[in-house]
């Protein structure tokens, strides 16, 4: 791989018309703007379908995708809607930020007029029966859930809960419509994916997908294939997933997901990871797996625990996966999420495996970090951010950091003073500037934009995952300079 850069910029966060960023003509002029300016790649967060709390790496399926990115106007193209019925819907006021509940109330409405009026094809027939391995439970469950007023599968009915066959048939004749309606989402949804997908390709742009360790606990993965999962006898986690106590966090991180039976995955040959991995191979041209160190390791919490303080470590896969992986699909193009701290276990794998790590600028100054994100320690292997979805924005974390950090980066970069007006340019020609074979910038930083562009606030709940951008920020004026910094920094594709 040549040295190569890309933009970090959520689907969601994309102008669009109808509340919420989507498959939508924008999101082709972005992959158009990202050519012009000598981009290679696109990376883009988790595409799954979300509920509480609206984070997509906690979402129903790890297999679906998100119908709130089906782009309406294409749906009018195909005259299964009109511009005039989708103006009647309300889908938030605000062209900066997606209102997630008004989106949840419009959305659906929306795609259920279209869906009344399309007639099933030989493609349609075609997709559910290439998909039927996961689209057959993720399309009952959401319609059982729906007939339940949203609660979580452990509530439902115990026939249902747990997959009685006579349960099952019964639901699947009584909620047929629902069922074959979560199925139409899908079918346009991968229908308007594949399509923004292969011009992107065509274009040069090359789509870095995210896809998360674990799975959230109330999803169809869970409900339909519990035996994959540390559950007892009745379907109750024994352990769930989140991080130790640190100097972020002096109870830890309590994320609630189940963890995975990895003696269970061993006896099966991987074959449920190895259809994931294939899977968003499908989706993505390279795939980013989030929390990778849990390969390694695991941070396994009594379930019921009110904070993460009483877990434990334990074992994980190491490269047993890996080399499943590898057997089956040949080497996937990986980035391992590798952030935090390291034992050298972690370390081990991370070099047995030949993934690249991750560098993030924004740690490099903080005391609480290791050293090796500061520049001068990278090697060619990894790829460069000067932030992620779940820090600030660089102008955000001049702000954010203390006096002590904010002084080491102002020695580092041997400057007299840092300049709030400057600083995101400068973290750029930092990173782009590195030895890394790949630098992926956040939109926000080429825009010099404040904390309130900031994706997600780790531990918290409200208010995230709902910036986005307004049409009018992307000017040529920004993409002229980003091919500027791309050019001087060597990260140009060949062609141009």
């Amino acid at each position: 791989m040549k040295r190569a850069s890309g933009i970090l910029l959520p689907v969601f966060s994309l102008p669009s018309e109808y509340g919420i960023g989507c498959f939508s003509k924008d999101a082709y002029t972005f992959v158009d703007m990202l050519k012009s300016a000598g981009q290679s790649y696109w990376q883009i967060l988790p595409l799954g379908p979300t509920g509480y709390g609206d984070s997509p790496y906690q979402s129903f399926s790890t297999f679906a995708g998100n119908p709130y990115f089906i782009d309406l106007n294409t749906l009018v193209d195909e005259g299964l809607l009109t511009r005039q019925e989708c103006g009647t819907f309300d889908f938030g006021g605000k062209d900066d930020e997606i209102d997630y509940e008004k989106i949840y109330l419009s959305r659906f409405k929306a795609l259920k007029l279209a869906y009344d009026r399309f007639d099933q094809n030989d493609d349609y027939r075609d997709f559910v029966h290439k998909n039927q391995f996961w689209l057959e439970d993720y399309a009952l469950y959401m319609a059982i859930k729906d007939h339940n007023n949203g609660v979580a599968w452990k509530e439902w009915e115990e026939p249902l809960r747990d997959r009685e066959p006579q349960a099952l048939a019964k639901a699947r004749e009584e909620l047929a419509e629902a069922v074959d309606f979560y199925r139409f989402q899908q079918y346009e949804f991968d229908k308007q994916w594949t399509k923004l997908h292969t011009y992107a390709n065509q274009q040069g742009i090359k789509i870095i997908g995210d896809i998360p360790i674990y799975v959230a606990f109330d999803s169809a993965d869970t409900w339909a294939s519990p035996q994959l999962f540390q559950f007892d006898e009745n379907n109750n986690p024994t352990g769930v997933a989140g991080c130790p106590p640190d100097g972020f966090s002096a109870t830890g991180q309590l994320w609630g997901n189940p963890l995975y039976r990895w003696d269970y995955h061993k006896e099966t040959g991987y074959a449920w990871w190895i259809q994931r991995i294939a899977y968003s191979l499908k989706l993505y041209d390279v795939v980013r797996i989030d929390h990778f160190r849990g390969f390694d390791e695991y941070y396994a919490i009594p379930y019921g625990d009110a904070t993460a303080e009483n877990g434990k470590w334990m074992p994980g896969p190491g490269m047993d996966l890996f080399h499943a992986i590898e057997e089956k699909l040949g080497r996937p193009d990986i980035i391992a999420e590798d952030l935090g701290f390291l034992t050298p276990t972690v370390l081990e794998l991370l070099k047995d495996s030949g993934f690249p790590g991750m560098k993030v600028l924004q740690f490099a100054f903080d005391a609480r970090e290791s050293s090796n994100y500061l520049p001068h320690t990278y090697t060619e292997n990894c790829v460069v951010y000067t932030g992620t979805h779940d820090n600030d924005t660089t102008r955000g974390w001049y702000h954010e950091v203390g006096k002590e950090a904010r002084d080491f980066a102002k020695e580092y970069m041997c400057k007299p003073r840092l300049d709030e007006d400057s600083l995101a340019q400068d973290f750029i020609a930092m990173a782009m500037g590195s030895v890394a074979r790949l630098c992926v910038i956040p939109m926000q930083d080429y825009l010099n934009l404040g904390t309130k562009a900031r994706i997600n606030l780790p531990s918290t709940l409200g208010g995230n995952w709902v910036w986005r951008l307004k049409k009018d920020q992307l000017s040529e004026e920004v993409f002229r300079e980003m091919g500027r910094v791309t050019k001087l920094y060597g990260r140009m594709p060949e062609e141009i």
